[in-house]
C-alpha cells in the first residue's frame, strides 16, 4: 500500500476506534446500496492478471507462461493487465476500477475447500465457523422486510458467505424464485414444531416472500430503461454461465425486488496445466461480463450505488510448473469496481526477487476488503462480524 494510503487507512481506523458514533454518522446509508461479489472459483492466477511486466524475476519464474511485455495493457511503468482484460480499461481511465494487490491472510491454507471456507466465513486459518460473514452481518443488522431477500446466488449452488441462515436464494432465472416458492410446502402452524422445523418454515416463508416480490412485473408506465428485462445495453453479455448470471441479476433488479447482495461465480481457474488458453478465455469472459454489468447498471441509474468486489480461495505460485500451468499459491490481486470507487493500485506489488519455489507474502488481509464493504459502503460496524478490527481500505469516495 502506498504510504499516503496507509496513513489514510490508519487514520480511518483510529477514527472508528476513538469516535465510533461520528464515524458511522458520516458513513453512507445502508443496504439500499448493492454489493456484488464475484468469485473466481479455483484460484485465479494473480501474477498473470495484474502483471509485473518490468520485473526480470517475473520472466525468470515463468519462461513459458509470462505475458510478453508488448502484449501487457500497461497501467503504469511497472504493472499492467492481461490483454484479455481490455474491456476494463475504460473503467480504469475513469478511475472507477481499483486493483488491490497482495491480498491474503496469515498462515494460508492451500486446500480449495478449506481456503474458500476461510474466505466465506472470514475466519482465521485455524478457526472453523459454520456461518458466512454476510450471514453474521444480516443477523446483527437485518436488512428488513422491505427486502425480498438478503441476497441472491448466481452461478453456483453454494451459499458461500450467505451460508448458515441468511435469507438467500440460489437463482438461475428471475422466475426461479417463484419455482422455489411452489416447492415450499404450506404448514398449518399448530405451534408444535421443533426449533429445527421452525427454522425451516421460516426459510420457506422467506422464499415465498421473495418469490412474491420477484414475480411482480413492472407496470406499463415504467420508464424505458425497464422495457427489456435484463438488457445490458450496447455491450452484449458474454456467452456462457457468467453472462447469463449478469443478465439474470439485471432482470432481478428490473423486477423491483430489493436485495442487498449478489454473489456471482465464474469457475474454472484451477489451472494446473495448459493455463494460458484457459485463463485468457476466463479473463475475457470476466471483463466482458463486468463491462456489461457496468453499462446495464448505469442505464438503470444504479452504478453509483453498486460496489463490485472479486475474490478467490487463493492465488497461484510464482514459478510455473512442468505442465505449463501453476499450482496453488497465496497472495493475490483483486478488483473493486463501482461509480463511487477511487480507482488506482492499492496494496503491495508482488515481491519476486529471490523467490525460487516459494510463495508470496500477503500485504492486505482479505477481511480489510470486507470491512470496507461493511463500514464504508453500508455504514455498519464490522468488528463483531469479522471477529476483530480490520482497517477498511481507502477505496471509496465520500460522495
Amino acid at each position: 500500500m502506498l504510504r499516503r494510503d496507509f496513513l489514510k487507512t490508519l487514520g480511518a481506523g483510529w477514527l472508528g476506534v476513538q469516535l465510533p458514533n461520528l464515524a458511522y454518522a458520516l458513513a453512507p446509508p445502508g443496504y439500499q446500496r448493492l454489493l456484488v461479489l464475484v468469485e473466481l472459483k479455483g484460484g485465479n492466477d494473480g501474477l498473470n492478471t495484474v502483471i509485473p511486466y518490468a520485473s526480470a524475476d517475473y520472466y525468470r519464474l515463468r519462461p513459458t507462461l509470462a505475458i510478453a511485455r508488448e502484449q501487457v495493457l500497461q497501467l503504469n511503468e511497472t504493472s499492467g493487465l492481461h490483454p484479455s482484460l481490455a474491456p476494463l480499461l475504460p473503467l480504469w481511465r475513469q478511475q472507477q476500477l481499483a486493483i488491490v494487490q497482495g491480498v491474503g491472510y496469515p498462515d494460508p491454507n492451500l486446500s480449495h475447500f478449506r481456503s474458500i471456507d476461510i474466505w466465506d466465513s472470514a475466519s482465521n486459518s485455524q478457526q472453523y465457523l459454520s456461518d458466512g460473514w454476510l450471514t453474521r452481518l444480516f443477523r446483527a443488522y437485518p436488512a428488513g422486510e422491505q427486502f425480498a431477500s438478503d441476497g441472491v446466488i448466481l452461478g453456483s449452488p453454494s451459499l458461500g458467505p450467505l451460508a448458515g441462515g441468511a435469507r438467500a436464494v440460489v437463482l438461475t432465472r428471475p422466475d426461479s424464485f417463484a419455482r422455489q416458492a411452489k416447492l415450499a410446502a404450506h404448514h398449518d402452524g399448530n405451534g408444535t414444531d421443533s426449533g429445527a422445523l421452525a427454522h425451516i418454515l421460516k426459510v420457506e416463508d422467506d422464499i415465498r416472500h421473495a418469490a412474491a416480490e420477484l414475480d411482480k412485473k413492472p407496470p406499463a408506465s415504467m420508464d424505458a430503461r425497464h422495457e427489456h428485462s435484463g438488457d445490458t445495453g450496447n455491450i452484449p453479455a458474454p456467452p456462457g454461465a457468467f453472462g447469463q448470471a449478469i443478465t439474470t441479476l439485471l432482470a432481478t433488479l428490473d423486477s423491483g425486488a430489493r436485495i442487498a447482495v449478489a454473489r456471482i461465480t465464474l469457475t474454472g481457474f484451477d489451472t494446473h496445466n495448459g493455463q494460458s488458453g484457459t485463463q485468457a478465455r476466463l479473463l475475457a469472459e470476466l471483463a466482458q461480463g463486468l463491462a456489461a454489468l457496468q453499462q446495464g447498471l448505469s442505464q438503470r441509474q444504479r452504478w453509483d450505488d453498486t460496489l463490485v468486489m472479486s475474490y478467490a480461495e487463493f492465488g497461484r505460485r510464482p514459478r510455473e510448473n512442468g505442465n505449463q500451468g501453476t499450482d496453488h499459491g497465496t497472495a493475490n490481486a483483486h478488483f473493486v469496481l463501482g461509480g463511487r470507487v477511487r480507482g488506482g493500485l492499492y496494496g503491495q506489488a508482488p515481491q519476486l526477487a529471490g523467490i525460487s519455489d516459494g510463495n508470496l507474502s500477503f500485504a492486505v488481509d482479505f477481511r480489510q476488503l470486507y470491512a470496507t464493504a461493511i463500514e464504508n459502503w453500508w455504514g455498519k460496524p464490522a468488528a463483531n462480524v469479522l471477529g476483530g478490527r480490520f482497517a477498511p481500505l481507502p477505496l471509496l469516495r465520500r460522495s
